[in-house]
């Protein structure tokens, strides 16, 4: 039986390991934001704990239509921000959902490839194995 991916022209996550994420098959060893539009890029976040609203803010500045769904890979460990930093997003209606990266990247692909408008937001944090 051969299986065909529902939406094959998305960016999926192919691999993920100790510090690094491959998106399609590149390596990134950087936080990134990964769209189901097909934009890719630095998210420019280091450290969970400096997260800010200007972070969130960035999420819909790919000029793509807003997405239905932020997922927001909190790093190796499940950890939730301040209500106020997603606040932009929610009074948007856009429905963010927050767990550790690992489990970000399955939903991501699951969800991509259903063809929902959806942004990961994947935080590597130096050090860190996710």
């Amino acid at each position: 039986m051969k299986l065909h991916a529902d939406k094959p022209d998305a960016l999926s996550v192919t691999a993920y390991g100790d510090g690094w994420i491959a998106v399609n098959g590149q390596r990134h060893t950087d936080s990134l934001v990964l769209s189901a539009s097909g934009t890719l890029r630095a998210w420019g976040v280091s450290r969970f704990e400096s997260l800010s609203i200007t972070d969130f803010d960035k999420l819909l500045e790919d000029g793509a239509p807003p997405p239905e769904l932020v997922l927001l890979g909190s790093g190796r460990r499940l950890r939730f921000v301040h209500p106020a930093l997603i606040q932009h997003l929610t009074d948007s209606r856009i429905g963010v959902e927050t767990m550790d990266t690992a489990a970000a990247c399955r939903t991501y692909n699951i969800l991509a490839g259903e063809g929902r408008r959806v942004i990961a937001a994947l935080l590597i944090e130096a050090g860190e194995k996710t």
